[in-house]
């Protein structure tokens, strides 16, 4: 038993929380979702190893807060992905977490009310809801590990992952990337270093062992193989922009001299758009020409991305939320979106087939 004199000093209650089995028993996968998440786990690594010559785009809300408005946007890509999958292979960004700097909503996850409540086994059932619906819709899904515990539950429904700018250099989120079954990609640190990512890259390459929850929601260690499937994802830092093709080719340099593929995704939001949603298109444009160019790294990119543009604040009436507006970065809306991948694959379609080998 706890001594209460000397423990939870600061814990007003504990509340059990159902198993990631029982999660997955309410909310089972089905064969069409099974065959989107191995098509999307499959066709990344394909393009990392560039069996398979397209550029993969991780394009969607900066996070989920509405599931209606996360459900019509997933329609509209899927759309697109099958216009645009002889040259782009489109997976939706499906955020249900938010690293926090000091304080702020942290998520749908952990707020699905909005309202600080904190009703996180509500969260996980209607996100677990949320990816089995875009899987059925055949649409590739790509997410934030941010938790170490919530994995459990809904990472068997992405295909691709990211480890954000606060938490690459997390020693625990490099292990647990270690044993996922998806593509990993590491986000350089908010001050622009690269070191950071590319030791976690190594790390997740090799095995591991942390202390996790097992299915049945015991605590557990956890033992992994290595995922050798990882890559840099250049955002931008307090140093400034790092998309430029100087800031590309150190990149390549950095990741040869480690000994690693020079495989390269650019996050077109964040610091590289230094959070104008707009100046994500300049970044786009400016990638677009490097590969025209001739540059052999650049395999993934970024959209931050919504139904309409912008961002809003949370209001004390969640009725008067705007529909399909960002509640945390800014985004570009879904026209934008749409006219730019089309262009993008228009302008592509025949470079992409003759890149060179560079894996």
């Amino acid at each position: 038993m706890p001594d209460k004199r000397i423990e939870n000093l600061n814990v007003f209650t504990e509340e059990p929380l159902l198993a990631p089995v029982e999660l997955k028993k309410r909310f089972p996968v089905t064969d069409k979702a099974v065959r989107a998440v191995m098509t999307g786990q499959s066709t990344i690594k394909n393009i990392l190893d560039r069996k398979d010559p397209r550029i993969f785009v991780v394009v969607g809300p900066c996070s989920i807060h509405d599931v209606a408005a996360a459900r019509d946007y997933a329609l509209r890509l899927k759309k697109l992905a099958d216009e645009v999958d002889d040259t782009l292979f489109l997976l939706l960004r499906v955020y249900f977490e938010k690293p926090r700097t000091k304080t702020g909503w942290q998520g749908f996850i952990n707020d699905p009310g909005l309202d600080g409540s904190g009703k996180l086994e509500e969260g996980l059932k209607r996100a677990r809801e949320l990816l089995l619906y875009v899987a059925d819709l055949g649409l590739p899904a790509a997410g934030e590990a941010l938790d170490l515990v919530s994995p459990q539950y809904i990472q068997d429904l992405f295909s691709w992952t990211a480890i954000g700018a606060r938490t690459t250099e997390s020693q625990t989120h490099r292990k647990m990337a270690s044993g996922f079954s998806t593509t990993v990609g590491f986000k350089n640190g908010t001050n622009g270093n690269l070191t950071i990512a590319i030791n976690a890259m190594h790390t997740a390459a090799n095995p591991n062992s942390f202390v996790s929850v097992g299915p049945e929601g015991h605590v557990a260690v956890i033992r992994t193989k290595g995922n050798r499937y990882t890559h840099i994802v250049l955002r931008g830092g307090e140093s400034g922009v790092n998309y430029d093709a100087d800031s590309i080719a150190g990149c390549q340099k950095e990741l040869r001299e480690s000994g690693l593929p020079e495989n390269i995704m650019v996050d077109c939001s964040h610091a590289n758009s230094q959070s104008d949603p707009d100046k994500q298109l300049e970044v786009l444009e400016d990638i677009t020409r490097q590969i025209l160019e001739g540059n052999q790294s650049i395999i993934g990119l970024m959209l931050e991305s919504n139904i309409n543009r912008g961002k809003q604040p949370v209001p004390s009436d969640r009725a008067a939320l705007k529909y399909g507006v960002s509640i945390t970065d800014a985004c570009i809306d879904w026209q934008a979106t749409e006219n730019a991948l089309k262009l993008l694959r228009e302008r592509l379609k025949n470079r992409l087939p003759v890149r060179e080998n560079h894996a």
